[in-house]
């Protein structure tokens, strides 16, 4: 769990400074800010999507996914979650919180560094990749808060159940996390974040939050494909 706890501490931290420069950058700076942003999110969902060997798991991962998804309405707890929270916590604060919690949490939690950094941490010990992840997260932090607000800093609490559930199942999950099926679910992650590049460009709502089940359709699906 100690990567997790450095990944925690970094977004917190981050999103204190994003805050803090928040007063100090003009509308212009802060909309160009996001497109740069959502541009680079493009580009890793896009390096990620490409690792996939068969796309016919990512499709029916994304497919099916999709469906669950937007049965369980997550995107819709999501949001109502974090909605709650803002009313409890942040009168007075303005909009965005829902708004900063989902991006962010989406962003630091859907990838293959999550994956395998916690996976590698709960196995081994082995903390590395997740604190390179904590950095980069840091940084995006920075960005996330100056632009969505303090709703970011929520996101801490996502990492926490995300990666430290991973870390605590990583045991009992080891024998069937095979390398093609940690690369199916990587690509189909990639998918997911090119869906909030697009959101975050404003260029179609990208119900992103009622895909997330794709990744675990994903670790299913690439197995079966492995015994066909």
């Amino acid at each position: 769990m100690t990567g997790t706890v450095i990944n925690i501490g970094t977004v917190i931290a981050g999103t204190v400074a994003g805050l803090t420069l928040r007063r100090r950058m003009p509308e212009k700076m802060s909309s160009t800010v996001v497109q740069g942003i959502g541009i680079f999110t493009l580009f890793i969902g896009m390096s990620m999507a490409l690792e996939t060997k068969n796309v016919l798991v990512v499709l029916f991962s994304i497919a099916i996914g999709s469906v669950i998804g937007t049965a369980l309405d997550i995107e819709g707890w999501l949001e109502l979650t974090a909605s709650r929270l803002e009313a409890r916590f942040a009168r007075g604060a303005g909009g965005g919180l829902a708004r900063g919690f989902v991006a962010a949490s989406l962003l630091f939690c859907v990838g293959p560094m999550a994956v395998l950094g916690s996976i590698q941490d709960g196995l081994t010990g082995d903390y590395r990749i997740l604190v390179t992840k904590a950095i980069m997260d840091g940084f995006c932090s920075i960005a996330f808060a100056a632009t969505l607000g303090a709703g970011v800093a929520l996101s801490a609490g996502a990492i926490l159940v995300y990666q430290g559930g991973l870390t605590l199942a990583a045991t009992a999950i080891k024998g069937f996390l095979t390398d093609a099926a940690v690369r199916e679910m990587t690509a189909t992650g990639g998918l997911l974040i090119v869906g909030i590049g697009i959101d975050m460009l404003g260029i179609k709502k990208i119900h992103v939050g009622n895909m997330l089940p794709a990744i675990a359709v994903a670790l299913v699906l690439a197995r079966v494909a492995l015994r066909a």
